[in-house]
Order: structure tokens, then sequence, then C-alpha cells
């Protein structure tokens, strides 16, 4: 039977789904990690059980291979060296057939891909051809840290499944639908034109699918809804919808923007950014790289941009402390201001 894969490429990762078509059912999924290291992590479960965590001895065929109780469910894990993305999926594929989960790379007849920054081009899922590509490519000044590794996900797989249809899907595409009262900046109107200088936001594909299962398990018809819907990870945005149409989000221009993140700053009055950068003698770059790497919950914390490691020492680590209250409080006055 046909598969179609879900990709998500990061800069240093790829998180996949597979599933079997028409069906939709998710027969494998895996994620593999520290991409360009000698020590990048594989991780694929796969099985009757393909989300149990209860996995408690290896199988006798393969030390990489843990078993669930009853048998069904498996996850295999391996530290490997990979140096490139074309690497990772090369080794992925060939891995999904080792195990007898595809018979051979054909039988992967579409791939869907995440990408983050659609900008006012793509409103909606598209077949991926040289153009849209060239598109992709001119929009990573919108998503530096994600639009580049997409499209080098895209092409990868296109060379290793030359015959398998490639389709992009795009975060921003979701948010397309706010008014311009919510998506343009109080700046000269000319920057607009000129250069789409407003608010695309993020995350709408998981939005999107929040607000519809919301809607699912109220009974109720999304079209007649007002929600407000938390995509909460190491990136965090929250969207207002109404209608089922998103109505404002909190990430901006790029995905830097709006509540603080694990890495990213979130809102700063761009003032102040200037203020440092004059003072600490920082390129652009640099001080692009500080906003988006070293600052929200590591920047404060100091310790760690993980949630659960703050957690853990919150009661002794008055930074862990403060960065969790931060976070919480700008969570919060997104959330009050959308009410």
């Amino acid at each position: 039977m046909a598969k179609t894969m879900a990709v998500n490429a990061g800069s240093s990762s790829l998180k996949f789904q597979l599933l079997e078509m028409p069906a939709e059912q998710v027969i494998a999924q895996g994620v593999i990690e520290r991409i360009g290291m000698d020590d990048a992590i594989v991780t694929i479960k796969y099985g009757a059980e393909i989300n149990a965590e209860r996995l408690v001895g290896h199988s006798e065929d393969d030390e990489h291979i843990t078993l669930s109780k009853d048998g069904k469910g498996k996850k295999y894990e391996n530290v490997t060296a990979i140096k490139n993305h074309q690497q990772a999926i090369n080794f992925m594929l060939q891995k999904l057939t080792d195990l007898g989960i595809i018979k051979d790379f054909n039988e992967i007849t579409g791939v869907g891909h995440r990408v983050v920054a659609g900008g006012e081009w793509f409103n909606h899922s598209v077949v991926v051809t040289d153009e849209v590509l060239a598109k992709i490519d001119r929009l990573a000044d919108y998503a530096p840290l994600h639009n580049p590794a997409n499209a080098m996900g895209i092409r990868a797989f296109q060379k290793l499944l030359p015959d398998a249809l490639s389709v992009a899907v795009f975060d921003t595409s979701f948010h397309q639908t706010m008014p311009d009262e919510n998506f343009l900046y109080a700046l000269p109107y000319e920057y607009y034109t000129r250069y789409g200088a407003r608010k695309y936001g993020a995350h709408g594909t998981s939005h999107r699918y929040v607000a519809s299962r919301a809607a699912k398990l109220l009974g109720k018809d999304l079209k007649s809804l007002k929600l407000i819907t938390l995509h909460l990870g190491a990136g965090a945005s929250i969207t207002a919808i109404k209608d089922g149409k998103s109505l404002d989000t909190s990430m901006g221009f790029s995905p830097l923007a709006g509540v603080a993140m694990a890495t990213r700053s979130g809102d700063v009055d761009a003032s102040l950014v200037y203020y440092i950068q004059e003072r600490e003698v920082l390129s652009n770059e640099e001080m692009l790289n500080i906003l988006n790497k070293k600052s929200g919950l590591l920047g404060i914390s100091t310790i760690s941009s993980d949630m659960r490691d703050l957690l853990d020492v919150q009661d002794t680590n008055e930074h862990a402390d403060m960065a969790i209250r931060i976070f919480i409080n700008r969570v919060v006055k997104y959330v009050g201001q959308y009410v």
C-alpha cells in the first residue's frame, strides 16, 4: 500500500512520521538529532504500540531495539556519525527498510514538509516546484533558523525519492486571515509595500489542529467558536481564533517575537536592542544570534533552556525561578489581551 511521510527538518534535526494511506495510520515515527555531529542520535518507534513507552528489554536480534511488554511495540535507538541532512534521510530510509517497515524506498509516494515561513506568497499547502523552492529560499530572512533547514530537507528528499510527490505545508498560511489592524506594524507604510514588513506568525499548523480538535471535543462547529490556542514548547506562540480563522497571534515578522521562549527573547523594545548592540559593539548578526539563541529561559536562568531543568531547581535557584515566572507572565499577558 502507498505510504506518505510527514517531515519537519530543523537545522540539526529531522523529525518524521510514516503513514499508511489512505487510512492515515501512523506506522512509524522518529527523530534524528545532532545532525552534523559524530554522535547523532537516531530514534525510530514502530509496531502496534507506536506511542507506548513501556519498553522493557532489548531484542535478542538487535541490541539497538527495545520491546514493549507484549512485544508488539518496538523502538530502535542508535548513536552514529551523520554529517548532513541527506545522509540523515538516507540512513532513516535505509533503516525503515532494514526493520521491515517498508519494502523499498518506492513505497513512499508522497512527502509533506513543514516550512515555517511562507510570507504572503502562500496561504495554503502547495506541491513543491523549482519556483516554490526558490521562494522558500528567498523567505529565509523571515525565519533564518528554520527556512534554510526546511529547504535543505526538501532537496535531500527529492534527491533520494525523485518520484515521490513533495508538498510544502506552511506555518504562516493559517495566519493569512488576520486583518490589517492586527498584522501591520505602525511603521511607514512603504516598508510593508517594499519589504513585506508585517506580522506573519508561526505554528499555524499546530494552532489549526488544536482549534479543530477543541471544536470536536466540544461538539461545536469550529466556525461558531471563539478560541485561544497555545503552542508551548521550545518555541511558543498564542493565537486568537474567531469563526475558525486566525484573528491575531503572538509571533511577528519572525518567530522571535511574542512570549519569552527557550532561547528566544520574545518581545523587546527595539531601542533597547540598539542600546545594547552599540555598547557591546555587536554586529547585526551577533545581536540576532543573542536574541534567538542566548535569551529566553536560557538567558534569564543562565543554566538551561529546558523548562524541566528549571523546574527541578526552582526552589533553590533564584534565576531558574525568575525565568519560570517571566515565562508565565508573558503567556498570561497574551491570553488576557486576546480575551
